[in-house]
């Protein structure tokens, strides 16, 4: 589904609320007033089944005017559920990235296209009142039609002597009767076909297929080496890898290098199994990594990005996260702390572990939330460690100790690092250079620096 996480989160909110609306408030009512109807129903049919049947007559002018109204309201109410999920998303962007949008000075940009949305609902909104309030209207038309030609025709069986007034009377009481469950009846179908937009947009959600990949081996990869035999990879028809070749052994750290837009960051993706090779394989030992339940591998990775992101919540909770909470003692998570040379800050806040870092981790500085994912990393304790440019957003005193953090964790294990600059990655055992999907060269910084230009260019210019 191409929608954005605003956007779903609000279909899932307010589309399934307006379903729960259906079925707690208007069909309780729709029962009702149906075992109403079918009761009195029955009673006029034993009292006069030819009045009845006149009556009933008039069932199908009650259909031809709801079933056209009812279809406009299903209309309107997908696009006033599509409008609001785009509003939704729209508003969660602006104030997710709030920050930007003050630093661009685009606040008049943002209110102007939050005043456009919300004009757009009030119409939409405005079309829905109209319906709402020519049904009942039209309902009470047509009862009082019902009830004018009912009437007529009972006063000629009175005046021709086939009927008794007080029959007649009776009739017409159990008739009135009829009004308020039809009301109710008609304002339940109008819901309904309100509701069945929804429910269009609550199965899209619900039957987007689950991630492939759950079932599997289950199996240690520790001390096993990671070969990827000829892999290429493209979005759409846009190649994006070809002929990817190299072996990462065990405890190896193998860094990408290369300009911006190679295919590194798809790499990564490849082997954290966010996308799947078109040709060719990722091999751990024997065994294609397609192969290994999700859980099972990704268990097994640690990732630490530029990003430093959090989670809204406790320094425990970021910590534990995709663990059971309970299950981790203070002491295991003091002694990542301090291996992520994290424990000194964590000791100095309020509430230590249990401090609330905010959205995103806004409480915290850059370095602080990346120490916490380091810690949060050798938590996992993975047999495969992916850096991905880790310190590039850091200033020189966060980086130094981030880094120290780094070359704690990287000890001993397979290491996949993104770098764009150098001096992170010379004392690498291989470096892969990429070019527009290609590996154009590989081998250590030295002989990197010997025999590709382009890697002796960068090198000049970073290092020099």
């Amino acid at each position: 589904m191409d929608a954005g996480s605003g956007e779903l989160v609000s279909r899932i909110i307010n589309d399934t609320s307006i379903v729960q609306q259906v079925i707690t408030s208007y069909f309780p009512q729709f029962v009702s007033g149906l075992l109403t109807i079918i009761g009195v129903v029955t009673i006029l049919l034993m009292m006069d089944w030819r009045m009845t049947v006149l009556m009933l007559l008039t069932v199908p002018l009650m259909f031809a005017v709801l079933f056209p109204l009812g279809k406009r309201m299903g209309r309107i109410a997908r696009k006033t559920q599509d409008e609001t999920a785009e509003f939704n998303g729209s508003i969660q962007q602006t104030l997710s990235e709030i920050r930007l949008m003050k630093s661009s000075t685009a606040e008049q940009t943002a209110a102007e296209m939050g005043g456009e949305g919300i004009d757009r609902l009030y119409g939409l909104g405005l079309k829905e009142a109209k319906i709402f309030a020519l049904v009942g209207p039209l309902m009470y038309v047509i009862i009082t039609l019902v009830v004018l030609v009912v009437f007529g025709y009972g006063g000629l069986r009175v005046a021709n002597g086939t009927l008794s007034i007080g029959s007649l009377v009776a009739f017409l009481m159990f008739l009135f009767q009829l009004m308020s469950p039809l009301i109710t009846f008609t304002s339940f179908f109008t819901q309904l076909q309100r509701a069945a937009g929804a429910t269009n947009r609550i199965t899209e959600i619900v039957q987007l297929k689950e991630e492939a990949g759950q079932e599997g081996i289950e199996m240690d990869i520790s001390g096993l080496p990671m070969t990827f035999p000829d892999v290429h990879f493209s979005y759409g028809e846009e190649p994006v890898l070809e002929n990817i070749s190299f072996t990462a052994h065990p405890g190896q750290k193998i860094a990408f290098a290369g300009p911006s837009g190679g295919g590194k960051t798809t790499l990564f993706s490849l082997i954290e199994r966010f996308y799947e090779p078109e040709t060719g394989s990722i091999i751990i030992g024997d065994t294609p990594i397609q192969e290994l339940s999700m859980s099972s591998w990704r268990g097994q990775i640690g990732y630490v990005s530029q990003e430093n992101a959090m989670m809204a919540g406790t320094i425990r909770e970021n910590l534990c996260d995709g663990m059971e909470e309970e299950a981790v003692s203070d002491e295991r998570l003091w002694e990542v702390a301090e291996m992520a040379y994290a424990d000194g800050f964590i000791k100095e806040l309020p509430d230590g572990l249990d401090t609330k870092v905010g959205e995103r981790g806004t409480k915290l500085s850059g370095g602080q939330r990346q120490r916490i994912n380091i810690a949060r990393a050798f938590l996992r304790n993975p047999k495969i460690l992916m850096l991905d440019e880790a310190t590039a957003s850091l200033d020189s005193q966060s980086e130094q100790v981030v880094q120290e953090a780094l070359n704690r964790l990287m000890a001993g294990r397979t290491t996949f690092v993104i770098a764009h600059r150098l001096s992170t990655i010379v004392d690498a055992d291989l470096i892969l250079f990429i070019e527009k999907g290609h590996i154009t060269g590989k081998g250590t910084h030295e002989e990197l620096a010997q025999t590709h230009p382009l890697y002796q260019m960068f090198a000049e210019q970073q290092l020099t």
